[in-house]
């Protein structure tokens, strides 16, 4: 069955995982996590698989616990194989593993410390209500949708009149600064509609940082004058 996330941990936080899935459920975004959620007698690495499959986005628990456990590891690896993005929620101030820095280092992070962990679970679920809230693909006409084989010349537009060429160039330009949460996002903003520049201008408050924000815009500016 399909759900909006599904939440990767490492056994010693089991206690803020299933926090963070209490208040996430509280707000009607549907979540898998295990144990809760594998099937009496299941094949258990057949249930993680399909319910990566199945999630929009993953919520990567990330401690040290979970830089050194191969389950997760394992986890973030198939989500990575199946595009799916990740958002890591880090409640420790720790650095990723090598083998883990492999698939995050394009990853958009976020960090739940210092103490206490509730206001930083209160800010995740803030910001997974606007990236969730999107429209997903098949909930458009498939004439508007941004697709991988639409040529800068196609005629093809996408939700408001963005030519979906630039929309899917806007998408990369911000996956760039925030990492793969970008498409919710993209889709999310188009439903107010307007140009590209006002697309460029409604996302632009999503990336960290007043001169990444600047370059942002001159980058969306340069796709909507085709240079």
């Amino acid at each position: 069955m399909a759900h909006d996330l599904f939440v990767s941990y490492s056994q010693p936080d089991r206690e803020a995982a299933f926090a963070l899935v209490q208040r996430l459920e509280a707000r009607g975004i549907s979540v898998w996590i295990a144990p809760r959620d594998v099937s009496p007698a299941a094949d258990w690495a057949a249930e993680i698989i399909d319910a990566i499959s199945s999630a929009r986005l993953m919520v990567l628990v990330f401690s040290g616990s979970s830089n050194d456990s191969g389950q997760v590891r394992r986890e973030v690896e198939r989500a990575v194989h199946k595009q799916l993005p990740i958002l890591p929620f880090r409640i420790e101030d720790v650095l990723p593993s090598k083998s883990l820095e492999y698939f995050l280092s394009a990853q958009h992070w976020m960090d739940a410390f210092p103490p206490p962990l509730e206001p930083h679970i209160t800010r995740l679920c803030d910001y997974l209500d606007t990236a969730l809230g999107g429209y997903t693909a098949h909930d458009i006409p498939a004439a508007h949708r941004p697709s991988q084989d639409t040529g800068p010349g196609d005629s093809v537009h996408a939700a408001g009149g963005v030519d979906a060429a630039h929309l899917r160039l806007l998408e990369v330009e911000l996956a760039k600064r925030i990492g793969p949460v970008a498409g919710h996002l993209v889709r999310r903003a188009t439903q107010g509609g307007g140009d590209l520049d006002t697309l460029a201008r409604r996302l632009a408050p999503e990336i960290d940082g007043e001169q990444e924000r600047r370059i942002f815009l001159e980058a969306c500016w340069r796709i909507g004058k085709g240079k």
